[in-house]
């Protein structure tokens, strides 16, 4: 099985679940979205969002694959590109961190640390960046009836975020750069204490520990 990372483009925004390819949940403030979903066309607005945070700011979100299909994807951003991100009861964010907006692992994919490897692919690009943490607002309640395009906060913390701001429904979580890069550091260190002269970016692949991710439906 072949698992691989690529940069979010305009080319690869088709590989988006298709709700997810229409949703302006964080791109659009609130009543901006609503208007775009009831009379305009969310997709264009997606479309024109990424473009612009592509030309202005740089790469804004990864997508993984799994033999050639789409698995997954995660989309992040400065918190000044992201309207939404205002209107939750724990902002603001920190003026160190970028804001991981959405994550999302298709269910027939979920459970083989794609969301761990989704987010390592962040903080490798942040850190070249030269960003020091990515902060995210979980949804603590994922079944309710209302529930938003917000990732579940289990998935933040099984992927190494920690909570920095609580609240019940909306805490906000926060993951240091430097976490997410060692813990791959020390995996593929202890592999090569214990195999040897066996390439450990070979090996990651199917030792990878199994987490179990939680996706938001947009």
């Amino acid at each position: 099985m072949s698992r691989r990372l690529v940069n979010l483009t305009l080319d690869t925004l088709e590989d988006l679940p298709r709700p997810c390819r229409e949703c302006v949940y964080w791109e659009l403030d609130p009543v901006s979205a609503e208007r775009a979903c009831a009379t305009g066309d969310p997709g264009l607005e997606k479309e024109a969002w990424v473009s612009q945070t592509l030309l202005e700011w740089g790469s804004c979100g990864k997508l993984a694959y799994v033999d050639g299909m789409p698995a997954g994807f995660v989309m992040y951003a400065p918190p000044a590109y992201v309207p939404r991100s205002m209107a939750f009861p724990t902002s603001p964010v920190s003026a160190d961190a970028a804001l991981l907006t959405t994550a999302k692992v298709v269910p027939a994919f979920a459970g083989g640390g794609l969301g761990r490897m989704l987010v390592q692919g962040v903080a490798r690009d942040l850190t070249k960046r030269g960003v020091k943490a990515v902060e995210a607002f979980g949804d603590a309640k994922p079944d309710e009836a209302d529930a938003t395009c917000v990732a579940p906060v289990d998935f933040f913390l099984s992927v190494g975020f920690k909570t920095v701001r609580p609240h019940p429904r909306f805490p906000r979580l926060r993951l240091e750069l430097r976490t997410a890069l060692s813990w791959k550091s020390d995996v593929e260190y202890a592999l090569e204490k214990l195999l040897g002269s066996m390439s450990p970016e070979t090996l990651l692949r199917p030792v990878r520990p199994v987490t179990a991710t939680r996706s938001a439906d947009n």
